[in-house]
């Protein structure tokens, strides 16, 4: 899709529906989460994700991204005495991380927007962070530091330890971070769950396989997700093999479907595709912003949840499927009652 997209959809999400408890505390497995079908012909189905493999054919691949979740999130006191929690997003360097710093208030986490250069914040047992700089320049962007970790364990051993996993409002307790994983969660780094990927399970995937589906396995660490309105996504770390650019390359030249399973593997293909349309190998920080006026050169497809009002996300899935397709999709979504976020349902694209 070209520069056609020049607007995002509109909804109000209701509030029932933002934030489900995990399929684990709802009595459902894993793949019993609803599943909505859409496709650029109209398409607009209602079913259940343990269903999945019925909408996919021999031969078609399936990009998942094998990143784990850790626990990331941390209490903090705020200068003035409040209560607030740092969330621990990516690695900068051997001694410095990318993290946000949100303010308690009530039963949610807000931005805090102080802060200045060299101040230190105490972290349980004896670790402390010191805001070095602002990551941007600019404040009336995403509110972001690059901080000091300082501590007599390396980070990864102290977050571990201490840490608990990055959690949604509304949810009635804490829950443990084997609730974070994924089937395919393998390489641990995101502090926030690759989602998309929540509901398979090892029946679904030996399934599909018998189907001839073909998995193209990619990395990408996603950072803390709590992005508003015009905000761009920024830089994360990933990887896409040689044998997944090639198992993808060889696909497309067969012209079967290319689907990622959540869009960090978009942003992860798409970034790794070059300008004449092939998947090369790659490993480092991406900086792709998929909207308005780019065009999809590998991905044909999307598994996925449901995104906020105004997500960056939409953007993203716009450009793949078109505008009208996306505000049928979200609006028979909310007529029917489906759930948004990590531990909601999931929504099949198919262009």
């Amino acid at each position: 899709m070209t520069a056609a997209a020049q607007k995002i959809i509109e909804f109000d999400l209701p509030e029932r529906l933002a934030c489900p408890q995990p399929t684990e505390d709802r009595n459902l497995a894993r793949d019993e989460v609803r599943l909505l079908v859409t496709d650029g012909a109209g398409r607009v189905e209602h079913t259940q994700f343990t269903r999945f493999d019925e909408y996919l054919e021999a031969g078609d691949v399936l990009a998942v991204n094998t990143s784990a979740t850790i626990p990331a999130a941390l209490p903090v006191f705020l200068p003035d005495g409040a209560k607030g929690v740092v969330h621990f997003s990516n690695r900068v360097s051997e001694t410095e991380w990318l993290v946000e710093i949100r303010e308690i208030a009530g039963d949610r986490t807000i931005r805090w927007k102080g802060g200045e250069e060299g101040m230190v914040f105490g972290l349980p047992d004896q670790a402390a962070i010191r805001l070095n700089r602002r990551f941007y320049k600019e404040k009336r962007l995403l509110v972001l530091w690059i901080v000091e970790f300082i501590a007599d364990q390396t980070a990864e051993a102290y977050l571990k330890a201490h840490a608990r996993p990055i959690q949604y409002e509304k949810l009635s307790r804490s829950y443990p971070l084997a609730y974070y994983q994924t089937f395919f969660s393998f390489q641990p780094g995101s502090s926030e769950m690759p989602s998309a990927g929540r509901g398979f399970t090892r029946e679904l995937v030996d399934r599909l396989l018998k189907k001839g589906v073909v998995f193209a396995p990619v990395l990408l660490h996603t950072g803390v997700s709590s992005l508003e309105e015009n905000e761009r996504p920024y830089p994360e770390y990933m990887e896409v093999d040689p044998v997944s650019a090639a198992i993808v390359n060889a696909a497309k030249a067969q012209d079967r479907r290319i689907i990622a399973v959540g869009t960090t593997a978009v942003r992860a293909l798409e970034t790794a595709t070059d300008q004449a349309g092939k998947v090369i190998p790659f490993r480092g920080d991406t900086e792709l912003y998929i909207h308005e006026g780019y065009q999809m050169k590998t991905v044909d497809g999307l598994l996925t949840g449901f995104h906020e009002p105004r997500a960056s996300h939409l953007h993203m899935l716009q450009t793949l499927a078109g505008f009208e397709h996306i505000d049928r999709a979200y609006g028979a979504a909310i007529r029917k009652g489906y759930f948004w976020h990590q531990f909601g349902d999931l929504h099949l694209i198919l262009s």
